[in-house]
């Protein structure tokens, strides 16, 4: 930027928002801004903690599925046929694969903060729905319903967290959201195996399961009323000073100020696309990065996950155990994508994204390459159960802890902000495409060809990833997001120089 412009933007900063602007001169005062920067911190985690919640719905009610397939099958139930399993199982998803692509969009029109309060409505109301539905098509239809909740969460929570995070913190904050993801997911094993074990005899026990997603619904929609705007996207709408302020709530108070120019000045330097349309994915730097998203989707998908997450239990019966062992082994399952999970965290800010995706595709790959060498070389030998079961601990060590954090966050970061919203809606859309169709023909594959066979074609898919990370993704840690969208913008150029 021309220094012209610097000192422009400086005096309209300073005479515009002098009445945000608080002097810090003495000691004394130094000390009650240590004691404001601890207040920015809480009010940030209540944020993300409240905001999250949307993580936990998609988690529970992708998890739930999981156990309450084999009460539903019953005859007396919905009888259901490996066909319809997974229908009911992958129709949340078709619905959340267009619930990312108009979630995101409506969240650039809207804002984020109203767009998770409807979403909260949705969850809630698409749950009860599913709770009572008589038969296949009511419960399919509801899960539709409930998948565009899901899908909208899943784009408009992290761009959320990230568009609220500095830019340190970053990592850690918007995979909370993953976190929240995975523990829905223990908490749907967990009220499995407890449901299914001591109420087992009852047929209908699965709606029970259901409807307990009703409750972190209504959490998240009381919880957000009280939750700010991101201060990027206020100021993508001309809304400086409410940028500011909410900016000032969260930041200490001259970083806040630093990062409010940055915002406007990123602003500025998108000022002649006015709008997100599908035209500004002619830009070669935004097809580009829409490219990388879709990939890094499709990867996370790819190795195979949503196989265990959503038939753990089908799967274990077929390895030896009988449905409520096999609920109860789910547990360990959901013990271990938290766990990994709080690891991944850690390591996000530290080790850097592109490493961390890498090895955890490799891991996950060598987990089921030895699940379909196991389940053929120790087929009918009692420790076969127990050595799959540790063997899907494995993977999800490798896919929770590394995979899927780096999925998210990255989803979150390397879209421009005027595109943040339509660029994640168009890449989780593929991502929960992906997703639907795993959903939808696992069953299909695994009643055809068995597990081994089944799973050997996820390897291959995963060498193919491998391939993708080592040669396309970039790297994003310790960057702002107006960094990391300079930098793409800078590359653009330098390639243009070169053809000419």
């Amino acid at each position: 930027m021309h220094e012209r412009e610097k000192n422009r933007m400086k005096n309209t900063d300073e005479s515009s928002l002098m009445k945000y602007t608080h002097a810090s001169q003495t000691g004394k005062e130094s000390k009650g801004q240590e004691k404001t920067s601890l207040s920015h911190r809480m009010y940030l985690r209540l944020i993300t903690l409240i905001s999250t919640f949307g993580g936990l719905l998609y988690g529970y009610d992708t998890g739930v599925v999981n156990g309450a397939l084999p009460f539903m099958s019953r005859a007396d139930q919905l009888n259901l046929t490996p066909f319809t399993q997974g229908l009911v199982t992958s129709s949340l998803l078709l619905g959340a694969a267009f619930g990312a692509v108009f979630g995101g969009r409506l969240s650039d029109r809207r804002g984020r903060r109203k767009t998770i309060l409807s979403v909260a409505a949705v969850f809630l109301f698409a749950t009860i729905g599913c709770s009572v539905a008589p038969n296949v098509e009511i419960m399919v239809l509801c899960r539709i319903v409930l998948g565009l909740a899901v899908g909208a969460t899943s784009v408009i929570v992290p761009a959320f967290l990230a568009e609220m995070a500095p830019a340190e913190r970053r990592g850690r904050l918007v995979t909370q959201n993953e976190l929240m993801i995975v523990t829905g997911q223990l908490l749907a094993y967990t009220f499995n195996a407890v449901l299914a074990n001591t109420f087992g005899d009852m047929g209908h026990i699965w709606r029970y399961m259901l409807v307990i997603a009703t409750l972190p619904a209504v959490v998240l929609w009381l919880g957000m009323l009280i939750v700010p705007e991101s201060p990027r996207w206020l100021a993508s709408k001309g809304k400086a000073a409410e940028a500011l302020r909410v900016l000032q709530k969260i930041r200490a108070e001259q970083r806040a100020k630093a990062e409010f120019n940055e915002i406007e000045t990123a602003i500025q330097e998108e000022g002649k696309i006015k709008k997100a349309t599908a035209r500004d994915l002619k830009l070669p730097h935004v097809r580009r990065l829409v490219l990388i998203g879709i990939g890094i989707a499709m990867v996370q998908q790819l190795t195979g996950v949503n196989s265990i997450m959503y038939y753990g239990t089908q799967i274990l019966k077929d390895a030896g155990f009988s449905t409520e062992a096999a609920l109860v082994g789910n547990i360990a399952n959901g013990v271990i994508s938290v766990l990994a999970t709080f690891v991944g965290i850690a390591l996000l800010d530290k080790v850097g994204r592109r490493p961390m995706l890498f090895a955890g595709m490799a891991g996950t790959t060598v987990a089921l390459l030895l699940i379909g060498i196991f389940s053929i070389v120790l087929k009918d030998s009692a420790a076969l159960p127990f050595i799959i079961l540790g063997l899907t601990v494995l993977f999800l060590a490798f896919q929770q802890g590394a995979v899927s954090p780096v999925t998210w966050l990255m989803q979150s970061e390397i879209f421009p902000l005027h595109l943040r919203g339509l660029a994640m809606g168009i890449t989780v859309f593929c991502l929960f495409m992906m997703n639907f169709l795993v959903g939808l023909l696992f069953p299909i594959l695994f009643d055809a060809f068995g597990l081994s066979n089944t799973f050997f074609i996820f390897v291959a898919l995963g060498l193919i990833s491998l391939l993708f990370i080592k040669k396309f993704v970039p790297e994003t840690k310790g960057r702002t997001l107006e960094e990391i969208e300079h930098s793409f913008r800078e590359s653009e150029k330098r390639y243009l120089a070169k053809q000419k």
